[in-house]
């Protein structure tokens, strides 16, 4: 049929091929995705809010495609790039700005300073707490009701997707450790106050259950006591962690995993999974220079010691060799660990980086 034009057919056939192998992308792995959390995974939630807790200028998202969106980090965020890893073809949008059929694909409710505690982050001003979260959801689900037609149609849908929740740094970082604003340390003791925050988280998580949701990642707390303003304010020599906060985040932690066990064996068909958020950052600490860091103890941008003593401040100049830090400000990882972080959540790298299974499994079932 070609005739002299063989060649040429033989070429045009060779790229057809290849664009339906890697030029276009089928469908996302699951229907939507749901995020909840605080300032690690905020995405511009706080951008319309009255708190000090804000991101939304230069140099936040310096190396992102759409520059400062509210993002707490000179990129991407450890869920736009679970995102990508589900298939998406485009950030999961905050709830701030969703609207009309968008919201089908999933809703980000993340607010920085965000806590499990309804007092937790307040001295920063306004936030949407994980309740208040779970509060925007339910708005969220009664719309996806009326966009699908009936409630059983919408439910089914809604169990097809994934609810990735990561909450409790605030309430140890803002709060607990904040004893100056806050009165929690003196009325409770570690074990105590961890006790308290899964009882809270236990009834958020099922209210989201008697709302559809059934696909459940819940993500521990990070090394709070490892970073800069950690560092800055706690650690004698800038390097040493403060183990008194890691140790208190590693109850916390403890009690998520087993919260996982619980209630895979007690609430019908839904499926929970635990990232290991903490171990994963382990492995960055203890070996930096086999994952590309080569400083792990001060922020790419901040002011003081540690450059941990408050975040960036507007117009900074931050470092320039960003992906050789593994943390960006005084309180969140830079781009190039949250690409780590992310890929580790979705597809584990060892055993312990996801309870029982990681995120790519999750999507399956």
């Amino acid at each position: 049929m070609c005739g002299d034009l063989k060649i040429i057919c033989v070429f045009l056939l060779m790229l057809s091929l290849l664009g339906d192998n890697y030029g276009t992308k089928g469908e996302p792995q699951v229907p939507c995705y749901f995020i909840f959390g605080d300032s690690l995974v905020d995405n511009g939630n706080n951008n319309v809010i009255r708190s000090l807790a804000r991101a939304d200028y230069l140099p936040y998202g310096i190396d992102f495609p759409d520059g400062p969106t509210g993002r707490f980090s000179n990129g991407k965020t450890t869920v736009d790039v679970i995102a990508e890893l589900l298939g998406f073809d485009d950030y999961i949008p905050p709830y701030a700005t969703a609207s009309g059929r968008e919201i089908l694909r999933g809703v980000n409710f993340a607010s920085a300073a965000a806590g499990i505690r309804e007092e937790t982050g307040q001295q920063l001003g306004g936030r949407v707490t994980f309740s208040g979260q779970v509060n925007n959801y339910k708005n969220i689900a009664q719309q996806i009701v009326r966009i699908i037609g009936n409630e059983n149609s919408a439910a089914n849908y809604l169990s097809k997707c994934i609810y990735s929740i990561g909450v409790g740094s605030n309430d140890y970082l803002n709060n607990y450790f904040m004893p100056q604003y806050y009165s929690t340390s003196r009325q409770f003791t570690p074990q105590q106050y961890a006790n308290v925050l899964i009882q809270q988280y236990t009834q958020q998580l099922k209210t989201l259950y008697n709302y559809g949701a059934r696909k459940f990642v819940l993500i521990g707390v990070g090394q709070i006591g490892c970073s800069p303003n950690a560092l800055a304010q706690n650690s004698p020599d800038g390097r040493t962690c403060a183990q008194n906060i890691n140790v208190a985040n590693q109850l916390f932690n403890n009690k998520l995993r087993a919260l996982v066990d619980n209630l895979n064996r007690n609430t019908p068909n839904a499926k929970l999974i635990y990232i290991n958020a903490y171990g994963i950052f382990q492995d960055l600490i203890d070996n930096p220079f086999a994952f590309g860091f080569r400083v792990t103890n001060a922020g790419c941008c901040g002011i003081g010691r540690n450059n941990g003593q408050i975040t960036c401040l507007p117009f900074q100049n931050p470092c320039q060799n960003r992906n050789e830090y593994l943390f960006w400000d005084a309180f969140h990882p830079g781009e190039a660990a949250n690409i780590i972080v992310g890929r580790r959540s979705y597809r584990a790298q060892k055993s312990t980086d996801a309870y029982p299974f990681d995120i790519q499994r999750l999507a399956q079932l």
